[in-house]
């Protein structure tokens, strides 16, 4: 077991499944790992299994004003398409599932430590711990779908998420991309906001 997971649920590929997890909702059915490459003109993001093997990637256009991102199976087949919707004060994201579905993300506002991200067309809400780097998603009638974590102190920008209905597996790791994006774009708002705040004040 890690040693922050009684800080945050994070566990890496060679470790079962967190304690504070297994004993809130049992055994997962299933874990994928997310890795973020750095210094790539595509950012992209790798999602493996256990044994490391590769499941599913994505891709963003660089420079993408609306964050397009596509998502694919280790076979290259085309699993989602998500991007940003610009000038609105919650965070929204579009995503169309390939021969699926489309839903929204969007994001509450005025929750200080709690996130909670409404998943519009599938009736499911994100409730996560910004400070400990923790989400789970919900169905409608308020079973746990899956749970996500975030690894401290990492170059990669590392997640794991452990998945208790697997039916929606191709959902949960579309959902979890676009979780990171719009948590990278609000540090980057914040770092832009704490920027100008300390250039203004000399």
């Amino acid at each position: 077991m890690g040693i922050f997971s009684k800080i945050d649920r994070y566990h890496g590929s060679d470790e079962s499944a967190n304690l504070m997890n297994m004993e809130e909702f049992g055994i997962p059915k299933r874990s994928l790992f997310t890795e973020t490459e750095i210094l790539s003109l595509r950012h992209k993001i790798t999602i493996t299994d256990e044994y490391d093997n590769v499941c599913y990637y994505a891709e963003t256009k660089f420079p993408s004003l609306h964050d397009k991102t596509e998502i694919y199976d280790a076979s290259g087949n085309h699993i989602a398409h998500f991007e940003r919707k610009l000038f609105s004060i919650h965070q929204r994201h579009f995503v169309n599932m390939t021969g699926g579905c489309d839903f929204e993300l969007s994001t509450e506002i005025l929750h200080i430590v709690k996130d909670i991200i409404n998943i519009e067309g599938l009736g499911w809400q994100i409730r996560g711990n910004v400070l400990g780097l923790n989400f789970q998603i919900y169905d409608s009638a308020d079973n746990v779908i899956a749970v996500i974590a975030q690894k401290m102190l990492s170059l990669h920008d590392r997640y794991c998420i452990d998945i208790y209905m697997p039916e929606y597996e191709r959902e949960i790791v579309t959902i979890l991309i676009t979780l990171q994006h719009i948590i990278r774009d609000r540090q980057a708002s914040a770092s832009s906001g704490s920027s100008s705040s300390s250039s203004s004040s000399k």
